[in-house]
């Protein structure tokens, strides 16, 4: 019996929907608010959800007018920390959105914070970007959580696509209670997405006529309907693995991004329907007449929609525990505990908070075996990966 939907939750960069979507499958949340900047993803979105879209800069929002929530969500842009975006991070005008998503969850204090943001996320310069990204929730009440997950490990879906899920909440109860969901097999088949049969508009194949230059050379590589290819400019990729490789904003305007399968009618790209497919979106789900180019950049720019329902699960799980308050943000210093179970999954929050730095050392001294990390002892410990457990201490925010 599927449970009322109880916890109210707000979206921000929701895009097409893709993780609300997935909140709202497990049966237990219940979206009262979306936030997005692009008008054609507000289309789709709104083609799909009986909720009315707010078409705003987020550097616009007054937090005073959206809803008090449970939970808040947001896939912020992933292009200033993915490695097709150059890596600028914090540089990038896109990379400070996040602090303005900050500003919304320290106004809104939801007892949940869930983000969701490229693996690469993890590593870029050095680990600062994500240090600042957890240590801005930790310091704001958030007990935090997070993990890269593949979405043909955790999400039964056949694609190669690792993102980095980041939970907070502002219960200890629940942060404890809380789990990231365990492996589980593959056994969707490519066949269940991708129609190799099915003869397509002819938009979507490769000809020698229309792909002179290179047509050889795919008509010689792609030879098995067992997985799916690539251009990759100078020769044809094959995804070892027998699934999709990720879909990327981009694999609409053709270069070397572009999935490629050979169908019993010919060698053709993915349409926008079989990406939405691969990223875990019902058959129902409404795409609307507008270019192919904004459709295939929506696919790409979202996430596996079962990958998302499982942790959504996990997190309703953890709040049906104890629902105690969070820590009380006093003191000039916070002592931030920090477990690294590898470099792209482990746990973080402030311990306790201190007056004066020495107070926090002294606590350290005497009080633990840990180690205190220095900002360029933990450069280096997120260079040689594996498991790490280690205090920091940050002036307050």
């Amino acid at each position: 019996m599927i449970m009322s939907k109880t916890r109210k939750v707000i979206s921000f960069f929701a895009g097409v929907g893709g993780i609300d979507l997935g909140f709202e499958k497990s049966g237990k949340f219940d979206v009262v608010y979306a936030n997005e900047f692009d008008k054609n993803a507000k289309s789709t979105y709104e083609s799909n959800f009986d909720l009315k879209v707010e078409l705003k800069d987020i550097r616009d929002i007054d937090a005073k007018n959206i809803p008090d929530a449970d939970v808040l969500l947001a896939g912020f842009p992933c292009q200033p920390f993915s490695v097709a975006g150059y890596r600028k991070g914090f540089e990038d005008d896109r990379g400070s959105l996040f602090f303005e998503t900050l500003r919304i969850i320290v106004q809104k204090k939801p007892k949940v914070v869930f983000l969701e943001n490229v693996k690469n996320m993890v590593t870029h310069d050095h680990g600062n970007t994500f240090k600042v990204i957890r240590e801005g929730l930790e310091q704001n009440g958030y007990y935090v959580k997070w993990k890269v997950l593949n979405a043909k490990d955790y999400g039964n879906i056949p694609q190669n696509r690792e993102r980095i899920y980041i939970v907070g909440f502002l219960s200890k109860e629940s942060y404890d209670l809380f789990e990231f969901p365990e492996k589980i097999e593959l056994t969707n088949p490519l066949t269940k997405y991708i129609d190799f049969k099915k003869k397509v508009d002819e938009k979507y194949y490769y000809t020698k006529e229309k792909n002179p230059t290179f047509y050889d050379e795919l008509e010689k590589d792609i030879v098995s309907q067992d997985t799916v290819y690539q251009w990759r400019r100078q020769y044809v990729r094959e995804n070892k693995n027998g699934v999709v490789p990720t879909l990327t904003a981009n694999m609409g305007m053709g270069g070397h991004n572009v999935p490629l399968i050979l169908s019993d009618t010919g060698i053709r790209k993915l349409t926008p329907r079989e990406t939405f497919n691969v990223q875990g979106y019902p058959t129902h789900y409404n795409l609307p007449k507008i270019a192919d180019g904004q459709l295939y950049k929506q696919a790409g720019n979202s996430v596996v929609v079962s990958v998302i329902e499982r942790i959504a699960n996990n997190i309703e799980k953890a709040l049906r525990g104890k629902e105690s308050s969070a820590a009380k943000k006093s003191g000039k210093f916070a002592l931030i505990y920090t477990k690294m179970y590898e470099r792209s999954w482990g746990e973080s929050f402030v311990e306790k908070y201190f007056d004066a730095y020495e107070d926090a050392l002294l606590y350290i001294e005497n009080e633990t075996t840990l180690p205190l990390l220095s900002d360029e002892e933990y450069t280096r410990l997120v260079k040689r990966n594996g498991q790490h457990e280690f205090y920091s201490i940050n002036a307050n925010f």
